[in-house]
């Protein structure tokens, strides 16, 4: 204890810290690639990373020309969630326009549609949806019987009924996206940037030449490590501090949770993006390498976290993966820290698996910057 105690307060180690920070910090380019861009991309990513459908445009083959089908037609036109409806004359329009990525969807009446509603039978409507966006694609259909069904209930001159099924959304009754886009995006733009700023550490002394300065001092790989991790450590959490911040404050996402609970989590998951970076590091020649490992880390790191799809759905094989990344189990503690107030228990649960990742992965970073100077 005596030796961990000595080790991190000699001068030696303090002044290794001091020179890493100004590494990272005393270029104003290097500021500036710290900490714009990452809150620059949570403004753009806030916005463009949306899960609503807006600006549809819709195209409308009607053989009808009845009432009824320019009431759809005019309910359709008059939705929010459309731009402009195309009026075609043929099915040929119509398969061009969606060839063309021109509409999202296309909606096919019949010549008996009016007539089949007047007489007391259900008019039917073939939709026709771009299944290459199909989250998109699915919305809107959702949208388009809505409208049909309003439709249907103004032809039988009664109340349209009320759905058996009740829904509530708990935490978010409004579905706003944001709500959940904006907690989930801080998590992943501190994780890139806390894993970027260490990858790049140990490569750039290597590709400058002053790693091999560290063969020769008397600098323990303990010290390399801790002074590599400290400033790491302080960047990321002032990145997410900012962006827990913009969260709360710019967007207005309710912070319902415990700001003391999420703190240690956010440290703890730091720390291990931390330790990954610095195995990047110390297997990368270059820079150029470092940035590639990044990506190849980082990108299915994302894909497999559960922020764009839930990871229940995900084969067992990738279940048991996505244990081990720490931003999986950083999303639901800032997640739930946001909205829904989430337990001290279970914000345990989900910090745990983050201090044993730091553990095993600052473990291997030290190890592999060992093998490096001998």
């Amino acid at each position: 204890m005596r030796r961990l105690f000595n080790t991190f307060f000699n001068a030696r180690l303090r002044a290794q810290m001091v020179k890493e920070l100004l590494s990272i910090l005393r270029d104003p380019r290097s500021r500036m690639v710290v900490f714009v861009p990452p809150l620059m991309q949570l403004l753009v990513f806030t916005f463009a990373t949306t899960l609503e459908v807006r600006n549809a445009h819709i195209a409308v083959l009607d053989r009808d020309a009845g009432h009824w089908s320019h009431e759809l037609v005019a309910r359709v036109a008059a939705a929010d969630f459309v731009s402009q409806v195309h009026t075609v004359h043929s099915r040929d329009e119509l398969r061009e326009l969606i060839d063309g990525r021109k509409v999202i969807a296309g909606l096919n009446m019949d010549a008996n549609f009016s007539r089949d509603i007047a007489a007391g039978d259900t008019g039917t409507v073939q939709v026709i949806v771009d299944g290459r966006r199909s989250n998109a694609g699915q919305i809107t259909v959702g949208y388009l019987n809505a409208i049909a069904a309003e439709v249907g209930s103004a032809a039988r001159k009664e109340p349209q009924r009320a759905s058996p099924i009740v829904v509530r959304h708990w935490f978010n009754p409004n579905l706003i996206y944001r709500w959940f886009v904006v907690p989930a995006l801080s998590g992943i733009l501190v994780f890139f940037s806390a894993l970027m700023i260490t990858s790049l550490s140990i490569a750039r002394e290597r590709e400058l030449g002053t790693f091999d300065q560290l063969l020769v001092s008397p600098t323990s790989t303990l010290e390399i490590i801790v002074a590599k991790t400290a400033p790491a450590l302080a960047i990321g959490a002032v990145l997410g501090l900012m962006m827990i911040a913009a969260a709360a404050f710019l967007f207005g996402v309710p912070f319902t949770g415990s700001f003391w609970l999420l703190l240690p989590s956010l440290l703890l998951f730091i720390l291990s993006v931390v330790g990954i970076g610095l195995m990047i590091s110390s297997v990368s020649a270059t820079q150029q390498q470092a940035i590639l490992g990044s990506f190849a880390i980082g990108v299915p790191a994302v894909l497999m976290s559960g922020f764009a799809t839930p990871v229940e759905n995900m084969p067992v094989v990738l279940q048991w993966m996505a244990q081990a990344i720490p931003l999986k189990h950083f999303l639901v503690t800032v997640e739930g820290t946001f909205l829904k107030a989430m337990p001290a228990s279970d914000i345990i649960a989900n910090t745990w698996p983050l201090a044993v990742i730091a553990l095993i992965t600052l473990t291997l970073a030290t190890l592999l910057v060992r093998g490096r100077l001998q």
